[in-house]
């Protein structure tokens, strides 16, 4: 059966999210330690104890959430699971590269940790929030945010998650306007997000050319044969492919997970196993997919359970 292994971004996070799978594992202890030696960052005292106000920090959450990715992914490659393709949601997207063998485990980290970092300390100063539709075709949604800005207020789409759901990011006075108007057009329900700055919009323009800087230090590599779909166009990225603009180009562009899980279904995939804490990916997929065989592993009952399938 064609599957494909989705990873999941920032906003996932849990306090104890891999512990068990790190009690149990050696293979997954290793990716742990090897990621706190790369890092420096207490990864394991974050992932498994918290604080919460430590591990919703953009710079610790994103390194906390590839880690334990990579650890369950280690688990499942031992058990022989494969996938055709990957992808993931923003942050997730360098956790299939990865996979895919296009960026090395250490420079993964090392990426992630400076992405982290850059987006966290090169916000605007004014007040920004985030907000998901539900119910509302996309095409309506864009015209409304137009609306907004042509009255001199930042609203945009910054996530396409699936055809019935669409995340807007702005100003704070410019999404409660963005609110309202979409109500008046039928959105059924709009919801505001546990998220504060105003990622994958143009206002993350300096922290996207700092982490252009980085990128060039970086060898990318030829890959394997899985196939990985890029967020800025749901396209699969190909080896000649320029990974240091497109992943630079990122932070600041709209992610079209609509577009991948359309992709994924033209492409025959009939599995989708979401790898990491959280099950917003297989939520996505459902909803446009209804058909498909949808798995979450993100503890040790879970990875268990599919291993015997």
């Amino acid at each position: 059966m064609k599957t494909a292994f989705l990873f999941p971004g920032q906003g996932a996070q849990t306090i104890g999210m891999g512990k068990d799978i790190y009690d149990k594992y050696e293979e997954a202890k290793k990716i742990y330690e090897k990621a706190e030696e790369i890092s420096g960052v207490e990864i394991r005292k974050i992932c498994f104890e918290g604080p919460e106000e430590e591990l919703i920090k953009t710079e610790n959450a994103q390194l906390a959430i590839l880690t334990t990715s990579l650890a369950i992914l280690k688990i499942l490659e031992e058990k022989g699971i494969k996938a055709d393709i990957a992808t993931g949601l923003s942050l997730g997207e360098y956790t299939a590269l990865i996979y895919g063998g296009f960026i090395s485990f250490e420079d993964g980290i090392k990426l992630i940790q400076k992405r982290g970092y850059y987006m966290a300390n090169n916000l605007p100063n004014e007040e920004y929030s985030m907000a998901a539709v539900i119910g509302l075709e996309s095409k309506k949604i864009e015209e409304i945010c137009e609306q907004i800005r042509v009255e001199g207020k930042f609203v945009v789409p910054a996530n396409y998650n699936c055809s019935s759901q669409t995340a807007i990011s702005g100003a704070s006075d410019a999404i409660e306007l963005a609110i309202e108007k979409l109500k008046k057009a039928g959105a059924k329900r709009v919801i505001k997000l546990k998220t504060s700055g105003p990622f994958h919009t143009e206002k993350l323009q300096d922290a996207s050319k700092l982490f252009e800087t980085e990128l060039k230090k970086i060898n990318f590599q030829t890959g394997n044969n899985v196939k990985i779909i890029r967020n800025i166009d749901g396209k699969f990225y190909s080896e000649n492919d320029n990974f240091k603009e497109i992943l630079a180009k990122h932070i600041v562009s709209p992610v079209r997970f609509d577009k991948a899980i359309q992709l994924m279904k033209a492409e025959g995939i009939k599995r989708f196993i979401e790898i990491g804490p959280g099950k917003t990916l297989t939520g996505f997929i459902k909803k446009d997919y209804p058909e498909a065989e949808l798995y979450n592993i993100n503890n040790l009952e879970t990875l268990e359970k599919i291993g015997e399938k």
